[in-house]
């Protein structure tokens, strides 16, 4: 399949649609938000009481015990990778005008999709633990160690280890990574769940997709960045409007609010993210026209 590039404010674009599909089709995006949320949070809580015990003061950190912790988590993490595509699917039948419905984000699952998606995640877990491995080695052999120390001290309470040599130098390049893995994830996902693509040859597709579009994902970081910042800045305001009431009328208003307040950006994230990455696959290897916008049924 042909893979497209794109011009510069693409970039742009992809965030601002990934912003607006979330606004049109609300009830499916955040409702399958919610479900992948909570399917994302299993592994953490299955891992949580080792990660407790780690961290409790004069606790040493095991190497051993870290790398378990490590394994069990991508290992459950697989699992979850085809409602990711199930989530993807939902998406696209949204921006389709046909009926989308957020609990059709198990459809992988029941439909005998979940090995294939299973296999592509599994695939990508070694290709991206390579290419962190070749980032390290690159920038000398003392990040891990000096990772262990930083837990350790913080476990222990006493101050983090100074920066090891090459700090910047392998900040630089997971940066370059992360933004080539973005647009690689992204197109490859959606090859392998709404392409119709192996896995080999979605990946091949993800990784020609995201080196000819290198300068928008550029773009598009810049964007995300002054996003998030305007983001913040407004999270501050509301955290000081939110305290301000608290001393007024109670510190349980501050759970009042909180909590729905955290549970809904957590949505809006997950809603947004996937937006965006369905329509960066769809400008790269998707419909080369826009589907008819509709509102979804739910």
């Amino acid at each position: 399949m042909t893979t497209r590039s794109n011009g510069p404010a693409a970039g742009f674009g992809w965030l601002a649609r990934g912003i607006d599909v979330a606004r049109r089709h609300p009830r499916p995006m955040l409702g399958g938000a919610a479900l992948l949320l909570v399917a994302c949070l299993l592994p953490s809580l299955v891992t949580l009481p080792f990660q407790m015990h780690a961290m409790q003061p004069g606790a040493q950190p095991s190497p051993a015990l870290f790398g378990g912790l490590m394994l069990v988590s991508m290992l459950m993490a697989l699992l979850v990778v085809p409602l990711y595509a199930g989530y993807l699917q939902v998406i696209d039948a949204a921006e389709r005008g046909q009926r989308a419905r957020a609990r059709d984000i198990f459809k992988p699952y029941t439909q005998g999709q979940a090995w294939r998606l299973i296999g592509y995640a599994l695939l990508l877990t070694v290709i991206f633990v390579a290419l962190v491995a070749v980032v390290l080695m690159a920038a000398g052999g003392g990040l891990a160690g000096w990772y262990m120390q930083a837990v350790a001290a913080q476990a222990n309470h006493v101050p983090p280890p100074g920066l090891p040599a090459g700090f910047m130098t392998a900040f630089a390049l997971l940066s370059a990574l992360w933004l080539f893995m973005t647009g690689f994830y992204a197109i490859s996902l959606g090859q392998v769940s709404l392409g119709n693509r192996g896995v080999f040859a979605a990946i091949g597709d993800g990784v020609v997709g995201a080196l000819k579009n290198a300068l928008p994902l550029l773009v598009f970081a810049l964007s995300l960045l002054l996003v998030w910042l305007v983001a913040t800045i407004a999270i501050v305001l509301l955290v000081l409007v939110v305290t301000l009431l608290a001393k007024l009328v109670g510190m349980w208003l501050v759970f009042v609010l909180a909590i729905p307040l955290y549970i809904a950006l957590a949505l809006a994230i997950y809603a947004v993210m996937f937006g965006v990455m369905y329509h960066l696959w769809r400008d790269v290897c998707g419909h080369a026209t826009p589907p008819a916008m509709a509102t979804a049924a739910i």
